[in-house]
């Protein structure tokens, strides 16, 4: 079996120390559970803050990750989180990947909404990470409600969809339309991590969920709570595992 673990948080706005610790509280709790992979939410370790990310951009190679690279050697676990990521031509809405005794590798958005343009630059390639059985594809919010997103990721083989998000309540209602419609199109599951509380000029809803290749609803959480999804990919279940004081 292969366990994917959806994380949803409500990150310490701007503040990288208190969301690593709370990122590691999260991770070994679904470690607990049995998780091969476990993802976070769109910026989840400063919060979804655009006006915020060049004064708390973050370097791939920055000596703050390295706790997320022993508890994935330490622990053979995927571990995804998203971050204003420094490149040269700016600043990215990226995801430093943590895979076992391999060196770090990133993600970043392709397609920015507009109100993201002035303080972002785009991503130039789509990543895909192979555990075994399943090719996965991340995708971060507004480019996961683009249906050529998610067809260039499936023509890459992916059988696996995690979309990052942070979504206020009108995304939220597209993205339930959207994710199990192109589940079904490309055979894939899709597994959604968003987070919750304020975000920019918005409250995002949390209500992360997973759906099969066939695009059945699996699991879903609620608004508030804080704590994953555990989806096990092979026989398509999927548990809602809330938490306390995280």
């Amino acid at each position: 079996t292969v366990k994917i673990s959806a994380v949803q948080l409500q990150p310490a706005t701007g503040n990288i120390e208190s969301n690593i610790a709370k990122h590691l509280a999260l991770i070994d709790a679904a470690v607990q559970q049995g998780a091969d992979l476990v993802f976070f939410p769109e910026l989840s370790l400063t919060g979804y803050e655009p006006t915020l990310a060049q004064a708390l951009v973050i370097d791939k190679a920055d000596a703050r990750l390295g706790v997320f690279q022993q508890r994935s050697d330490e622990h053979h676990l995927f571990i995804g989180v998203s971050l204003p990521l420094s490149v040269e031509l700016g600043v990215q809405i990226g995801m430093i990947w943590f895979t076992p005794d391999r060196p770090r590798r990133s993600y970043a958005k392709q397609q920015l909404h507009a109100d993201e343009l002035p303080f972002f630059v785009a991503g130039e390639e789509q990543l895909i990470l192979e555990i075994p059985s399943e090719k996965i594809a991340p995708a971060i919010c507004y480019e996961s409600l683009q249906p050529g997103h998610a067809k260039q990721a499936a023509e890459l083989g992916a059988s696996v969809y995690l979309a990052s998000v942070a979504k206020p309540a009108g995304g939220m209602q597209k993205g339930v339309l959207h994710y199990p419609k192109i589940a079904e199109q490309h055979n894939m599951c899709v597994i959604m991590a968003d987070s919750v509380g304020p975000c920019d000029n918005f409250v995002s809803v949390g209500q992360s969920a997973a759906w099969n290749r066939k695009g059945a609803l699996l699991a879903q959480m609620d608004s508030q709570s804080e704590g994953f999804l555990l989806v096990d990919t092979v026989d398509e279940s999927a548990v809602v595992c809330k938490l306390r004081g995280v």
